[in-house]
């Protein structure tokens, strides 16, 4: 399935505020946290060295849960947590796994990090060309990396009405509204509770939609 195109109808999920436009928007729709991981692995298995992906989501909204499937798609060591009290994890790619001599991944996590400047000071530069970076917490601070990029927003889906319409803003935590924390936020014992994944390509790289061969049944 290569998911939902085109632009968000008004009941569906808020729309984001990038910096410019976007190339082409996906949206899928996943029932547990392994379709999460499931999706995440067909997409990382087509990422090259210098790719950079900007995840968007709330606490517990699942964006260790998708790196740990891109980690598999790239064919990089396990053991994927998130780096919120390091900054930045490095992932080596395994000799003996599905995609030997691919990319590493750089996993970083700029929630403490407030500016573009402060992203400079980790020295990124240094891994992209080697590298898939992932950045938790990164818009509006890491675009400056990369004339291409994937954003993905990972949001909870609530019953068959959808989610309610509000405005998301991509500052810190809270800031949020009341209301989009509803929507934004996970529990852990909610992690199996269904997911819309919103997918966004910007730049030359992602001029046009992948296919993400592999993607398995269920997930739409």
């Amino acid at each position: 399935m290569s998911g939902e195109q085109g632009p968000l109808p008004a009941s569906g999920l808020p729309a984001s505020a990038p910096s410019d436009s976007a190339q082409w928007e996906q949206t899928f729709h996943v029932e547990t946290a392994e379709q999460t991981h499931e999706l995440a692995a067909a997409i990382g298995s087509v990422l090259e060295a210098g790719d950079l992906l900007v995840l968007t989501g709330e606490l517990g909204a699942g964006k260790t849960t998708f790196t740990q499937g891109l980690g598999e798609g790239l064919g990089v060591r396990a053991g994927i947590i998130s780096p919120t009290f390091v900054l930045v994890r490095i992932h080596p790619n395994l000799s003996e796994g599905p995609r030997p001599g691919g990319p590493d991944l750089v996993h970083v996590d700029a929630y403490r990090l407030e500016s573009a400047s402060e992203i400079d000071d980790i020295d990124l530069e240094n891994t992209m060309d080697s590298s898939v970076t992932v950045v938790e917490w990164g818009r509006e601070r890491v675009e400056h990396l990369s004339d291409s990029r994937l954003e993905v927003e990972l949001y909870r889906r609530l019953g068959s009405a959808g989610l309610p319409s509000v405005s998301y803003s991509p500052e810190s935590p809270e800031h949020a509204s009341p209301e989009q924390a509803a929507v934004l936020d996970f529990a852990p014992e909610d992690d199996d509770e269904p997911r819309t994944i919103v997918i966004r390509g910007f730049g030359p790289r992602w001029a046009r939609q992948p296919s993400w061969p592999g993607i398995p049944e269920g997930i739409s």
